[in-house]
């Protein structure tokens, strides 16, 4: 999977909602009583995600058919993050603090997952290209690598099957929806596991579809500081400085 400039490969994976780690559990029975519901669930898990500071994620997508895989580690706070990203060869990093963003890569990782071409790819080299805040590439890498970006996991409550499952000793809310086809992409199904107590938290998302395409996201560390280091000065390359 690559990504043009301006979208990181997790706001890929976002858009196209994937999430979570293999499914530790089975799909019990449909979830009865207490007035839950596919809405509810939903509504649940997004007042228990707004009430988070950060979030531990790790993604990968693969496809069988085009031997090919990705993976995504990343540690998301409200207001900062970073993540690394990997497909075959290809590496990328990126880091956001609350007045810059930052990517660095190998040479395939500027190209094909953040989308520069061969010519920017080889002027950066070795350093870190840094955007400003309050430019649009700012806002996209922000949006990527903090908070704003896991509620996009959640899918909407039509067409959502709502069931009962068990992880470990624990209950769990398990959602089960499809998207259709479109273009190069199948149709994928996906399961989100959300924890049945108190707060109500995604814990992991698979999704499958024709051409042994699989994907998985875990959830984990909730809560816990997000610390950024921030690139040197004479390690990086304001982005002003890619043309020309």
């Amino acid at each position: 999977m690559s990504t043009s400039a301006g979208r990181s490969a997790v706001r890929l994976l976002s858009a196209l909602g994937v999430g979570a780690a293999v499914l530790a559990s089975v799909l019990g029975s449909p979830a009865q009583g207490s007035g839950v519901t596919t809405a509810s669930v939903l509504k649940s898990a997004r007042t228990a995600i707004a009430k988070q500071t950060s979030v531990h994620v790790s993604s990968k997508a693969a496809s069988k058919s085009r031997k090919v895989s990705e993976t995504i580690v990343a540690d998301v706070g409200k207001t900062s993050g970073s993540e690394i990203v990997s497909t075959g060869k290809a590496e990328l990093s990126v880091r956001v603090t609350r007045t810059y963003a930052y990517i660095k890569g190998n040479a395939s990782g500027l190209t094909t997952l953040f989308g520069l071409s061969a010519a920017q790819a080889k002027r950066v080299g070795t350093r870190w290209v840094s955007w400003k805040a309050g430019t649009s590439q700012y806002s996209n890498l922000k949006y990527d690598s903090t908070m704003s970006s896991v509620d996009a996991l959640l899918p909407t409550a039509k067409g959502t099957k709502l069931s009962t499952g068990v992880s470990g000793s624990s209950t769990t809310y398990d959602l089960k929806w499809t998207t259709p086809a479109s273009g190069s992409v199948p149709a994928l199904s996906y399961v989100l596991t959300i924890a049945a107590g108190s707060p109500a938290l995604p814990v992991e998302e698979t999704g499958t579809g024709s051409g042994g395409i699989k994907l998985a996201t875990t959830l984990s560390r909730w809560g816990e500081q997000v610390g950024v280091e921030v690139p040197a000065p004479s390690a990086t390359m304001p982005s002003s400085k890619l043309t020309g």
